[in-house]
């Protein structure tokens, strides 16, 4: 049994190392881990999400590709918001969702995209400040 473990151990540690020479060799990788919480998984789910920027017109976009904007139903009537819509990639979705409570609620420096995030926060909630996808916008009213 302990022979096994040593062996995963050994397994997990050399993935370990591909994983971080990837994001060594990705000039996006390191802009995306320069952001408090993001790490090389992170990264490299979301630029595997991603693929190509250039397919989207505005960064609001990339939000709903992930699946991170609320699911609407319309009828002449009635106008309902729901939760999010899970669509695409879950993997890079739930990454950054954990990213983004990692920035939120355990790092303990100051940035302006965590206090957009904290004041977002406050005026619609935990959990939906967490899956927002900010513009350039915001990001620039933060700072």
């Amino acid at each position: 049994m302990l022979e096994a473990l040593a062996a995963i151990e050994m397994q997990i540690a050399a993935l370990d190392r591909q994983v971080r020479a990837l994001t060594q060799r990705s000039e996006t990788c390191w802009r995306l881990m320069s952001v408090p919480g993001v790490g090389p998984v992170t990264a490299l789910a979301f630029v595997g999400a991603i693929e190509d920027p250039g397919r989207f017109r505005r960064t609001r976009d990339v939000g709903g590709y992930l699946g991170l904007t609320p699911k609407r139903y319309q009828s002449g009537e009635k106008d309902v918001s729901g939760a999010i819509s899970r669509q695409g990639d879950g993997v890079a979705r739930h990454y950054l969702y954990e990213a983004a409570n990692c920035l939120l609620t355990s790092w303990r420096g100051t940035s302006p995209l965590k206090s957009w995030g904290l004041g977002l926060m406050r005026r619609v909630g935990a959990k939906k400040a967490r899956v927002a996808c900010p513009s350039s916008n915001d990001l620039e009213q933060a700072a």
